[in-house]
């Protein structure tokens, strides 16, 4: 058995890989046993879920709720990267400005459930290579778009500024927040924004504010963890739980079934997940909620 078992919310700084940001995990909890859901770009900042021991298992039901960004888009210049401080391949020909109303008038097209092609650059598997490595490689090659939805986008502030980047032109800023499913590429919406637009476009300061239910705000910087930092309650993930007698709990474990006629709420994209506890409150399984009954999924022993 683990001698940890939970989740910790980790707000990663920009710069850090979301590998890298792990390593304080193992080195405190003692385990190489940790994973998180959903990646985050070396220059982006935020939200990480991440798990010690038997609660890794969570973490896949964790990656497939909502995921909530602010970014800033830059109009008028393209890189390789799609970051605003990566090589120059595309330039607006004219100083590029932009009003509100045009900006927000195509941002309609790209609410809702869209077709997305991610970044060159991007951990992408082409023929079980990562789509970055053949970039760096010279490789030639097509990555497909993709279904992905984007529930809220919206824009925060617009200013026509002197660029970061070192062609010294004036670019339309705009800062930025959506709301979006597993796999949408910020990236990749803030270049198809541009084109929309009749420009170019790549994106800077992205920062993942929340997963599912789970804000940033809760979460702890890398460099601050401490073992008190270990969520051993289901309640951080937001999963409806169901308080089990022995009796019922012993069927649990042994992956069976328990009758269960009470009305369970079930938040929007959790696929009627729900946290089976035991007589003192501990999280022991998670199981799916049916009409009727509870069935286990797996054992986990969150809290032991």
């Amino acid at each position: 058995m683990d001698a940890f078992s939970g989740i910790v919310l980790l707000d990663k700084p920009a710069g850090i890989t979301s590998f890298q940001a792990l390593f304080p995990l193992k080195r405190i909890f003692h385990t190489r046993r940790v994973g998180h859901a959903g990646s985050l770009d070396m220059r982006a900042s935020g939200l990480i879920v991440a798990a010690v021991g038997r609660a890794t298992r969570l973490l896949s039901y964790v990656e497939a709720a909502q995921k909530s960004y602010s970014f800033r888009l830059h109009l008028g210049y393209e890189t390789a990267t799609l970051e605003w401080d990566g090589e120059l391949t595309e330039q607006d020909s004219r100083e590029v400005s932009f009003s509100l109303a045009e900006v927000e008038a195509v941002l309609s097209k790209f609410r809702g459930l869209i077709q997305q092609v991610p970044p060159n650059y991007s951990a992408i598997k082409i023929k079980g290579h990562r789509a970055s490595d053949l970039m760096l490689r010279g490789r030639e090659f097509e990555i497909p778009a993709r279904a992905v939805t984007i529930d809220r986008l919206e824009i925060k502030g617009l200013a026509t500024t002197p660029t970061e980047n070192s062609s010294g032109r004036a670019v339309t800023s705009i800062d930025m927040e959506c709301d979006c499913s597993k796999g949408t590429y910020i990236r990749s919406l803030c270049r198809d924004i541009a084109l929309e637009l009749g420009s170019f476009g790549c994106v800077s300061h992205i920062r993942r504010t929340r997963i599912g239910a789970l804000p940033v705000t809760a979460a702890v910087s890398p460099e601050a963890l401490t073992v008190e930092d270990l969520k051993t309650s289901p309640s951080v993930l937001a999963f409806p739980s169901v308080l089990l007698t022995e009796d019922q709990m012993a069927v649990i474990r042994n992956g069976g079934y328990v009758p269960w006629n009470l009305p369970i709420e079930i938040p929007e994209g959790l696929e009627k997940l729900v946290f089976a506890l035991d007589e003192n409150g501990v999280a022991q399984s998670l199981c799916t909620y049916e009409p009727g009954r509870i069935l286990s999924k797996f054992f986990i022993g969150v809290g032991e």
